[in-house]
């Protein structure tokens, strides 16, 4: 019988046949179960669509039972699918003991069929419960809450049964709709239904765009991964023998508490892509009440350097979050070099003499020295440990095949470099393949969450841990962030720190974190705009604009207004009101009380910017001109031209004015920003480091990155601020205005402030 002729027995549509068959491992299981149940009788529709969902609802570890489930299907035993998810589901309780046939039977619900008396008794008595809240609704009624409740006093009965009776029972009550059932109520503007996140394997899915929550750890509260302790119902995880009592063991550990790590290796600046990783490791813990770790990757001493050891966990307490604790993975150099002397016994490793050059990529010829005895390759490796081969001439190799094809992944390399914190102890190093899935068994870790690049290392990861017969984690995967307009790469932004193109790691035209905070970004906009990507297994590239868009909408209603002229004109108020200065206070944040104050000076010498003065006259110019008044913020007054006085090259040197108060019947067409008794200060303005979006690109950038940069990226000038930002700390947040969101530099000194410009306003193209 033909591949598709089978599926088709299961009452697939030809259309759903051939999706199927795409999916080889599917369609092999689909296969067998048709094979099987068509050994027992024919097939009608509604079974073959309960062994449909059976081959693609049943992990795989657990298709040792397939034979058992596809006979009670078959037979008609399991003949609704509330019945087949409690089989299912009762499988994975009980799969690492023998399943009881007959507690089997009673949890699925074989041979109970429920009665339409039984369905009608259960009914009346919900709609007698409800009856007032139903006569006043009428037809508007969600029926779906008395569909709910029946099944939860009768699991068994027939879904259709009972919304037929419920609707009976309903129009019974109600009688004929009327008129006003009929209208359909009307629409809440921007109304966006909220779906819950479900998950279809060890890879993370994402939220619906049209509903974000505020925070990740809210985000990750709808998120269905797996409980603490019931690891083995993952979709591919591996069970053993012992795989029961290890998980037992796990939890009088943890106590049932989620654990997550978060791993970054100490060899560089943290960027935005980490910040993503950090709030999910962080936010999951926080949303289910549990803990996690910081633990630094420091397997590979010769790029480890103390300043990232102190940045990276900055970067993370800057970003909100507390580690449960710190670890590295360095504390646990012993037991993995215990563990791989294990494995060498077993005959899972072997010492290989393979030149790093012949290994490399995934069609490297097999290993010369696999099948070595195991003495010989526990003796190499002791010499190994001992300093007796010189760096590349031996290495320690699992037995095992990744997902993608790479044979026999290296555990453990030779380097003649002291550690940052074992010295000259060691001179082999696990690597990141033979070490992660250890150091996170030692910690107990439920969830290890990582990109989706180590999808491919899954299967190494259940291997290392069943073959050692520890505790085994699960690995849960989702997508990188990618950003448009940068690199991220630590080797390329050193390259453009060691060219000049940027000043350090933390120059705000890059993403690192230490960057976006010396630009300004607030780290509650950064939690936001990971939230707002969701959680899938995608790979996102994402433009600064969004970044942005969360930014602005944190400082507009935390950064505290200033007014700073960067092109300044002076200007003379001839007829100034008082003998001397003015204090007027201004809001903080207009339209928020709470925000508090600050005061300004108003004297008969200020400065306003350049563009907002024009000699001539000119179509939908709003502001000052000769013929035009224009109106001073926060002061009350308007001021009219009453001299443009020119310089010696023939430009306007300053203007001498005239006030008079702002009123109701003599309101200007636009007020404007000035400053008096001025504070000077240097603006760092900034666009995009690269012109293009890709600039790793080579069908964009065929030169390389190094040749997209935008020479423009940084322009610096000479402000005047006005007094209210004189005694602002570093990295305090302003919003100067009409101009955009700034930041004070860390470059600020007592006598000269330095501010970073942060993100523009929005753009509001009807004003000039």
């Amino acid at each position: 019988m033909e591949m598709a002729e089978k599926l088709s027995l299961l009452g697939l549509s030809e259309g759903k046949v051939k999706e199927t068959m795409k999916n080889e491992s599917l369609t092999a299981v689909l296969a067998t179960i048709t094979d099987q149940a068509c050994g027992r009788g024919e097939l009608n529709k509604k079974v073959g669509n309960l062994l449909y969902n059976l081959g693609t609802k049943l992990p795989r570890q657990f298709h040792t039972h397939l034979p058992f489930l596809v006979n009670y299907v078959a037979d008609g035993l399991i003949n609704q699918e509330a019945k087949l998810t409690a089989a299912i589901k009762f499988i994975q309780d009980h799969a690492m003991g023998e399943v009881n046939k007959a507690d089997f039977e009673k949890a699925c619900g074989v041979n109970v069929e429920v009665t339409q008396d039984e369905i009608e008794a259960a009914v009346e008595l919900l709609i007698t419960k409800h009856k007032d809240t139903i006569l006043k609704q009428r037809y508007k009624y969600n029926t779906g809450l008395l569909m709910g409740q029946v099944r939860s006093s009768l699991p068994w009965a027939d879904s259709r049964k009972v919304k037929e009776e419920i609707d009976l029972q309903i129009v019974t009550l109600l009688g004929p709709k009327r008129e006003e059932d009929l209208v359909n109520p009307a629409k809440v503007k921007n109304e966006k239904k909220e779906k819950k996140v479900e998950v279809k394997s060890s890879t993370a899915v994402e939220q619906p765009a049209e509903k974000q929550s505020k925070t990740m750890a809210e985000l990750l509260k709808t998120v269905n991964f797996h409980a603490p302790g019931e690891n083995h119902k993952t979709e591919g995880y591996v069970l053993t023998d012992n795989t029961h009592r290890i998980l037992k063991e796990h939890l009088s550990i943890t106590g049932g508490q989620v654990r997550t790590r978060f791993p970054p290796e100490p060899n560089g600046i943290l960027h935005i892509g980490h910040a993503k990783a950090i709030n999910i490791n962080f936010g999951y813990a926080a949303a289910n009440n549990g803990v996690c770790f910081l633990r630094y990757d420091d397997t590979n001493p010769e790029k480890e350097e103390e300043k990232f050891f102190v940045g990276i966990r900055e970067m993370v307490e800057w970003l909100g979050y507390k580690p449960h604790k710190i670890t590295h993975s360095s504390d646990n150099f012993q037991q993995l070099y215990e563990w791989a002397i294990v494995l060498i016994k077993k005959g899972m490793a072997f010492v290989c003499h393979q030149k790093p050059e012949e290994v490399r990529g995934h069609d490297a010829p097999p290993s010369p020295w696999r099948d070595r005895p195991a003495h010989e390759s526990l003796q190499l490796f002791e010499d190994m440990k001992h300093g007796k081969f010189n760096e590349g001439e031996a290495t320690l190799r699992l037995k095992v095949t990744l997902e993608e094809g790479k044979a026999d992944p290296v555990a453990y390399r030779i380097k003649f470099v002291p550690h940052h914190r074992t010295g000259d102890e060691w001179c082999i190093y696990p690597t990141y393949d033979y070490t992660h899935c250890l150091c996170d068994s030692i910690e107990n870790i439920t969830h290890s969450l990582c990109t989706k690049e180590f999808q491919a290392r899954r299967s190494s990861y259940y291997w290392l841990c069943n073959a050692l017969d520890i505790y085994c984690p699960v690995q849960w995967e989702y997508g990188r962030l990618n950003m448009h307009y940068t690199v991220v790469s630590k080797r390329k932004i050193a390259k453009l720190i060691s060219e000049g193109h940027v000043r350090d790691w933390d120059d705000p035209r890059l993403f690192t974190l230490t960057a976006l905070r010396r630009r300004g970004f607030p780290s509650e906009s950064i939690n936001n705009f990971c939230a707002t990507l969701g959680l899938t297994g995608a790979q996102i590239t994402i433009h600064p604009d969004a970044l942005e868009a969360c930014v602005r909408d944190v400082l507009n209603v935390t950064a505290q207004r200033a007014m700073v002229v960067l092109d300044p004109l002076r200007v003379v108020i001839t007829n100034f009101p008082k003998d001397g200065p003015i204090t007027i206070t201004v809001p903080n944040i207009p339209g928020n009380d709470a925000k508090g104050t600050h005061s300004v000076i108003f004297d008969r010498e200020l400065w306003i910017e350049r563009s907002d003065f024009r000699e001539k006259e000119e179509k939908g110019y709003r502001r000052l001109t000769p013929e035009q008044t224009v109106g001073l913020r926060h002061c009350g007054y308007i001021i009219r031209v009453e001299e443009a006085v020119k310089g010696t090259s023939g430009g306007v040197d300053h203007l001498k004015v005239t006030c008079e108060p702002a009123t109701e019947t003599n309101k200007p067409k636009a007020f404007i920003h000035w400053v008096a008794h001025p504070v000077r200060c240097e603006v760092r303005q900034y666009e995009r480091l690269f012109k293009h979006e890709s600039p790793e690109d080579p069908s964009v950038v065929p030169g390389g990155f190094l040749t997209d940069i935008n020479p423009d990226s940084l322009n610096i000038s000479v402000g005047l601020a006005d007094i209210s930002v004189k005694c602002a700390k570093v990295y305090d947040k302003f919003q100067f205005e009409r101009m955009g969101f700034f930041s004070v530099d860390p470059d600020t000194t007592p006598e000269y402030m330095v501010f970073n410009k942060t993100v523009g306003l929005k753009e509001d193209k009807g004003k000039n």
